[in-house]
């Protein structure tokens, strides 16, 4: 294992989606509106099942994640307690191009945005509940949408800001796995969150989450500097949509989970994670 002094004076990578939550609890480390204390970063932005599928190999220092993929990662990441995407009663929307029953998704192909998507995972859960496994097509997550309106799939499973825009396209909903999920549960449905590589040395890995928090924190109190930042990265969303966005998804769970975000992962997943707290 490297130590601290000889790891300090290397790059430390971050990865995260540019989705706006993402970019916007990231604000004041990427634009230098907090000191960085010591931390040489290096920002790298994809989508998030690419980032899934690169942390399998452990390509970075910290990472925005799936919780549905931490099952996978659990032996070389644990998780940080600050940036999570937790939200109470809403979450991912499942949506069809025609009005329809749940039931009849069983004989259509959904697409959804990866396979180790949380969203993913509570919609298996979900179709378990009504009793059928879903046929699934993989397509990134900003495709979906306009594919379901094009006709080449009759359903779509939505995250990021496809949840703000569908009926606009025309489209339908058929379930709020968000809303189901609390229903069942009483609980908030987690959807990502930042993990940190479990080899690292542990102080660096508390000083890095204390950081992390603190990012969080000031994104908040710099609200719509921070929207800009999020804006720069291009969704079509005009400003004050990518502001009612991160007022959703980037809340008090995403400064620390707390005992009842905690309890929503340990239930998703159906393991306890390692949480490094800031």
């Amino acid at each position: 294992m490297l130590n601290w002094k000889l790891r300090n004076a290397m790059t430390f990578t971050i990865a995260h989606s540019p989705d706006s939550d993402d970019a916007y609890m990231m604000a004041p480390l990427a634009l230098g509106w907090m000191d960085p204390e010591g931390f040489d970063i290096e920002f790298i932005r994809k989508d998030i099942e690419q980032l899934n599928a690169e942390a399998t190999e452990g390509r970075y220092d910290v990472t925005a994640i799936s919780f549905g993929a931490y099952p996978e990662l659990r032996e070389s990441y644990d998780l940080l307690t600050a940036g999570s995407s937790i939200q109470e009663g809403t979450g991912p929307l499942v949506v069809s191009r025609q009005p329809l029953a749940a039931t009849a998704l069983k004989d259509l192909t959904i697409a959804i945005p990866g396979r180790r998507t949380s969203a993913y995972l509570s919609m298996q859960k979900w179709c378990a509940e009504i009793g059928f496994a879903p046929k699934v097509e993989l397509l990134p997550f900003d495709q979906i949408m306009p594919a379901v309106v094009a006709g080449r799939f009759e359903a779509g499973l939505l995250i990021h800001e496809s949840q703000l825009m569908y009926q606009e396209a025309g489209l339908h909903l058929v379930a709020d796995l968000g809303a189901w999920w609390k229903q069942a549960y009483d609980l908030p449905l987690p959807m990502g969150g930042n993990a940190i590589r479990k080899s690292l040395p542990a102080d660096m890995k508390q000083r890095f989450a204390i950081l992390m928090r603190k990012s969080v924190e000031m994104a908040r109190a710099r609200h719509w500097e921070s929207v800009d930042y999020s804006q720069s990265f291009g969704r079509g969303m005009d400003r004050d949509m990518i502001g009612r966005y991160v007022n959703a998804w980037v809340n008090d769970f995403t400064v620390d989970p707390g005992p009842r975000g905690r309890e929503a992962v340990t239930k998703l997943l159906g393991l306890e994670p390692v949480w490094i707290q800031g």
